[in-house]
């Protein structure tokens, strides 16, 4: 089984994602990361290679952190440890220290008893998958053991939150002064930044989720939970509430009211506010194929072309470096603006919500307002062959005979689980009750059609 997941190495913290593990994993990032023009011209000059090292909250971050940056020193890479801080957070310090690669340990929205370990090239992108491979295997190979002067040095990046700070705020088209906003930081890796982020952009900040204990990340709290964010948000009367996961690189929202803006809404607004001030480069929104119909009748509404990738940030991302695109994103809540970050960045997404309200002085209701949510419907049929989802002549006629049904008014899509026996049938209607009918109609089918032997 490959190492490497959607998102990074992850798992049960000193179950199979053990110390020796991620010191391994960082001896062999050296390796193959060490090389390359730059990294020659770096040795060429006396330089060591240098690495910036971060981690959320989870208590098993602190010595899986010190494992990563143990590697790392003993094959003689320089160590900027930049503490508990957002995984983009990590992403841009890479690319504003001109660093040669960065570490991340986090597991996201998983729960505390998990953590993972996500590396970042130079400039802060993701690595392609090939690169990735090529690190699992460095993993069996002779490691860089440098010794005397040669070892890389281990330092803590003293104004490394600062730095992000200053980039954020740098980034906003408008002050939030007059706001009122509920942060849940998921007692994660966001619980100090953002905070200090939204008040200094001039909100009035509540926070909630932001005592973390190395234990209590994502429990209960955050992007996972948004009816405790909701709740808060009427008690206090706030104008929005921005929820992070555990490492902050997503943001959902809910409005005065208390209901939810996802991914999708968040999406629609950002791209109608940057078409309008000239920001959305070729006019186009990249979306997995998972984003609602409501999003793709929005933009086409207003002249904008969504380009559509498989589900997983990465492929959003790998579209719009390729197209050269400016905003793309998940339903989910993870949200790329490129012109300000690599990866998807929960604080910089609310950050920017907050000011298209601040600079249209319209609700968060208003704004999300220019989509319509289409009802979807999502079954996960377990037990079966997914690999014969595309070629079963009748699973494919029903999914022609169910989208001709719903004809404009609706949507279908099957997909196969990567890793389990499983097939999701998600369906899209104008109301909840036609798209359930069509989707339990579909799930029969693929039972009865690709059950797997008893």
């Amino acid at each position: 089984m490959a190492l490497f997941g959607t998102d990074g190495v992850r798992g049960l913290a000193n179950g199979p994602l053990t110390a020796d593990l991620a010191l391994s994993l960082a001896q062999a990032t050296a390796v193959v990361l060490g090389q390359g023009r730059i990294a020659e011209a770096r040795r060429q000059a006396g330089k060591r290679l240098t690495a910036v090292v971060a981690r959320d909250p989870r208590v098993s971050g602190e010595f899986l952190a010190a494992a990563v940056s143990a590697g790392l020193a003993s094959s003689g890479v320089d160590v900027l440890d930049a503490g508990v801080l957002p995984t983009p957070a990590a992403a841009f310090l890479v690319a504003d220290r001109d660093a040669d690669f960065g570490v991340m340990v986090s597991a996201s929205h998983n729960p505390a008893p998990d953590n993972g370990i996500k590396i970042f090239a130079r400039g802060g992108s993701k690595l392609p998958d090939e690169v990735e491979a090529r690190i699992e295997e460095a993993m069996s190979g002779p490691k860089l053991q440098p010794t005397g002067g040669a070892v890389g040095r281990i330092r803590r990046f003293a104004d490394a939150e600062d730095r992000y700070v200053v980039h954020l705020l740098g980034s906003l088209p408008h002050r939030l002064d007059g706001l009122h906003v509920v942060l849940d930081c998921a007692h994660g890796a966001a619980s100090g930044v953002s905070p200090e982020t939204f008040r200094d952009a001039g909100a009035r900040v509540t926070v909630i989720g932001a005592d973390p204990d190395g234990m209590n990340i994502n429990d209960g709290f955050g992007s996972t939970h948004l009816d405790v964010l909701a709740g808060e948000v009427v008690r206090v009367g706030a104008d929005i509430g921005i929820a992070h996961d555990g490492d902050a690189d997503r943001c959902l929202a809910v409005d005065a009211a208390g209901n939810i803006v996802d991914g999708d809404q968040i999406m629609a607004i950002l791209a109608l506010s940057m078409k309008q001030r000239g920001r959305l480069k070729k006019n186009t929104l990249v979306a997995t194929v998972m984003s609602n119909l409501g999003l793709h009748r929005a933009m086409t509404e207003h002249g904008i072309h969504v380009e559509q990738t498989a589900v997983g940030d990465r492929y959003v991302l790998e579209r719009m470096a390729a197209g050269g695109f400016s905003l793309g994103g998940e339903q989910s809540g993870h949200v790329i603006m490129s012109e300000y970050a690599t990866t998807g960045d929960g604080l910089l997404t609310g950050l920017h919500l907050c000011a298209e309200m601040a600079r249209t002085g319209r609700t968060l209701a208003e704004l999300a307002s220019a989509m319509t949510v289409y009802p979807q419907v999502l079954i996960n049929v377990t037990d079966v062959d997914r690999t014969r989802v595309n070629d079963d002549d009748a699973v494919q006629e029903a999914v022609a005979a169910a989208t001709a049904s719903l004809g404009m008014s609706g949507r279908v899509l099957l997909r196969a689980s990567g890793t389990e026996a499983l097939v999701r049938v998600m369906v899209e209607a104008e109301t909840a009750d036609a798209a359930a009918s069509v989707a339990g109609d579909l799930a029969a089918v693929v039972r009865e059609r690709l059950a797997l032997p008893a």
